[in-house]
């Protein structure tokens, strides 16, 4: 990881690496650690795999520790997922007992860590009660919320207030998404990494050669969405958009890609449920891919014609700013922060049914220059606002905030 910052100047610009430099220097040989659910599957994981390495470039002593838990912990916190974006769900006091003491088996692994850091970021519902078996702890603690929790189901929202009300603050991806609690709270979008394997540029036998993998045919129109397989996401919906928009272009195929995060156990139910929709069509590639495919799922993304995050409920969605970033219009759900990167009619569309994402791509189909003026409206405004650097400067921001006792929001 020598010399990252200066990679990453090459794609953002020496002036915004040496920004971060200048925000970093109050900060240097802090102790940080961040604290999630899995190191493999989902937008956290791949956030933090670049983060935390460039925070120890810029001299901060910075490290990421994982929780873990049997299937049951991980059946309560993905209940707490649903419920926070919106579904009534009910959380039993046996389920809330066993969330609660697999914390405590956590934290008692963990203290030897948490107990000495300067700044800890909790990461999601799934660690929250960490906190509360720290209470001579040294450091200043943040919980970073990566949920669409504008609508929370108020009975599981209040039970997870309790528990994340005592930190020194938290973090959200978008206005909408704050919450009443009794501490500074901070907005910071996500962001995409151009230097990795899923976003840096390919050669075109590779590109090529993904779709011969997979059997999709290069010479045919092809719309792409790639995401877990989450009813969140609405995979379902995705293929009734695809047949409402084949009527009109007939050799249109669609690709479905993802996989399944070590922390979410319904992925294989709602895979079951997409292949049962998609009803064997050969033009439907439905594919199951590793927690590692990352160049398999860069090289979809740029061959694609179209790419789609039909999601329902967001909290921000990195394939969107993924497939921006690719030079392509994205279509997408007209909720949480897929508002944010997609600009109607500029860097894409916003819909809300299969029939309107339909109606979106038979356009752009059939009117080929406006897609690519819109990709590359799209690869700018990400250039812009979504690369990890952006992302850095306001984490060491916020951080630099609290260390000197800010009782404001900055704002950059």
């Amino acid at each position: 990881m020598a010399n990252l910052l200066d990679e990453y100047a090459k794609v953002a610009g020496e002036n915004v690496v040496d920004h971060l430099r200048q925000l970093s220097a109050p900060l240097a040989g802090m102790k940080v650690v961040h604290v999630n659910s899995t190191k493999l599957g989902g937008g956290v994981a791949e956030i933090l795999t670049k983060l935390v390495p460039l925070k120890r470039e810029l001299g901060i002593d910075a490290s990421w520790e994982v929780i873990t838990g049997d299937a049951d912990f991980y059946s309560t916190t993905k209940s707490f997922h649903n419920a926070l974006q919106g579904n009534h769900v009910h959380i039993s006091d046996e389920h809330l007992r066993h969330y609660e003491e697999t914390n405590t088996e956590n934290a008692a692994k963990l203290a030897p860590v948490l107990e000495d850091a300067d700044i800890v970021f909790i990461h999601d519902p799934q660690p929250a009660p960490l906190l509360s078996h720290f209470p001579e702890r040294k450091g200043l603690w943040i919980w970073r919320c990566h949920i669409d929790v504008s609508r929370p189901h108020r009975p599981v929202w209040r039970y997870l207030r309790s528990a994340v009300a005592g930190y020194d603050a938290s973090i959200f991806s978008l206005a909408a998404f704050a919450q009443n609690l009794p501490h500074v709270q901070y907005l910071i979008p996500p962001s995409i990494d151009p230097l990795s394997d899923k976003n840096m540029p390919l050669d075109e036998s590779e590109i090529s050669g993904v779709f011969r993998k997979f059997d999709v045919d290069p010479d045919r129109e092809v719309m792409l969405q790639v995401s877990r397989f989450d009813r969140f996401k609405d995979p379902v919906g995705v293929i009734e958009a695809y047949r409402l928009a084949k009527k009109f272009s007939p050799g249109l195929q669609l690709v479905l890609a993802g996989g399944a995060a070590d922390d979410d156990p319904e992925g294989a139910v709602v895979l079951d449920e997409t292949k049962a929709a998609a009803n064997e069509d050969p033009d439907i590639h439905i594919l199951l891919l590793p927690p590692d495919a990352h160049r398999t799922i860069n090289a979809l993304q740029r061959a694609a014609d179209i790419v789609v995050q039909k999601s329902t409920r967001e909290g921000f969605g990195l394939t969107v700013a993924e497939g921006m970033w690719k030079g392509k219009p994205v279509i997408g759900g007209d909720v949480g922060g897929i508002r944010l990167q997609i600009i109607n009619d500029h860097t894409g569309f916003l819909v809300s049914t299969p029939e309107g994402a339909a109606l979106r791509i038979r356009y752009l189909l059939h009117h080929r220059d406006k897609l690519r003026e819109m990709g590359e409206k799209a690869r700018s405004f990400v250039r812009e606002n979504f690369l990890l650097t952006r992302h850095l400067r306001e984490y060491l921001t916020a951080m630099v905030s609290l260390a000197n006792k800010a009782e404001d929001r900055i704002e950059l």
